[in-house]
């Protein structure tokens, strides 16, 4: 090959190489030029479906397309969280990832799709604590006190949960084999149910979010004995830490955005910035406060790590009760 021909064609394929790179920072750039779905795997009027909207309505404003929120319940979050899975990762479908998928990934023997694997973190949006609640029927005002008092009725405390395999029930069964006490797990459908009842007495204690729950603390149909957080909550400052009786003890309701994998960096980097921002946003931490929760910012990174932890620390908790989804 003759030298100016040769240098031709170098120009030629350094200009090839680079165009890709070239493409996908214009397309992130245009991203998005049409509405974006966001995947709820629960049903409408939930805790998930709320925040999916809140942050989704801020994504619309912040970006100029509509974040579309598109509820897909279901299989304990597996239904939805497999249309995401097999989406095309262009951006345009997001999922509402849930503490319930890192719990899934134990629970469920077979499943069509590997979460960590199939799934690219986003960023992380929020965290709530779940809150200990008993019936006022029981005579245990405090931690300590409900522990010796099950210890002295090995499996005559009956609690509740929204399912099994559901965070309440798995945050139940953290209680357990950390405080070393014996309980009756009584599975219901949903979390509304089971509240019903644990008011009417039928079951003793629950670990129900502060969304659902901080109503009945409030009137004093429920008696609060601790959250679940590392810290305690604005929305019940009063109420100690599960972890100032049982060290180490933490669990948390937690809502973050996925992707499918393969979802360009550069989309998942703008998404992230723009979740950052609204999470520093007076107006939608208000929002978010409402509800209980705290703000969770963080880097796509970040949060891949977290739900590592997560998703490892619910396998042995799963494993100690030999919980199985039905």
């Amino acid at each position: 090959m003759k030298l100016p021909h040769r240098r031709q064609f170098l120009h030629l394929v350094a200009g090839a190489a680079a165009l890709p790179a070239v493409t996908r920072t214009a397309w992130a750039q245009a991203y998005p030029s049409r509405p974006v779905r966001i995947i709820v795997t629960f049903a409408p009027a939930g805790s998930s479906d709320i925040v999916a909207r809140l942050i989704g309505q801020w994504l619309s404003e912040r970006l100029g397309q509509q974040f579309v929120i598109d509820n897909r319940p279901g299989g304990g979050g597996n239904i939805g969280t497999e249309v995401v899975v097999r989406a095309p990762a262009d951006g345009y479908t997001l999922l509402l990832a849930t503490g319930a998928n890192a719990i899934n990934a134990t629970l469920y023997d077979k499943l069509n799709f590997n979460f960590i694997r199939d799934i690219a973190p986003v960023g992380s949006v929020i965290r709530f604590p779940y809150v200990m609640v008993v019936n006022p029927s029981v005579p245990a005002k405090s931690v300590p006190e409900f522990i010796a008092y099950t210890k002295t009725s090995p499996g005559k405390i009956n609690y509740a949960s929204a399912g099994t395999g559901a965070p309440s029930h798995v945050t139940g069964e953290l209680f357990k084999m950390m405080a070393g006490v014996d309980m009756v797990h009584v599975p219901y459908r949903s979390a509304g149910p089971a509240i019903t009842d644990l008011l009417g007495g039928q079951v003793q204690v629950m670990f129900p979010t502060t969304v659902s729950s901080i109503g009945y603390i409030r009137a004093g149909r429920l008696r609060a004995l601790a959250v679940t957080a590392a810290t305690r909550s604005d929305a019940l400052p009063s109420i100690p830490t599960m972890a100032e009786f049982v060290p180490g003890y933490e669990s948390t309701s937690w809502l973050g955005i996925g992707a499918p994998k393969n979802t360009p960096a550069e989309i998942v980097d703008k998404l992230n910035k723009e979740i950052n921002a609204g999470l520093v946003d007076p107006k939608l931490k208000a929002r978010f406060a409402d509800l209980g929760a705290a703000v969770f910012p963080g880097s796509s990174s970040d949060f891949a790590k977290f739900i590592a932890t997560e998703t490892e620390k619910w396998a042995k908790v799963i494993k100690f009760s030999g919980a199985k989804a039905d």
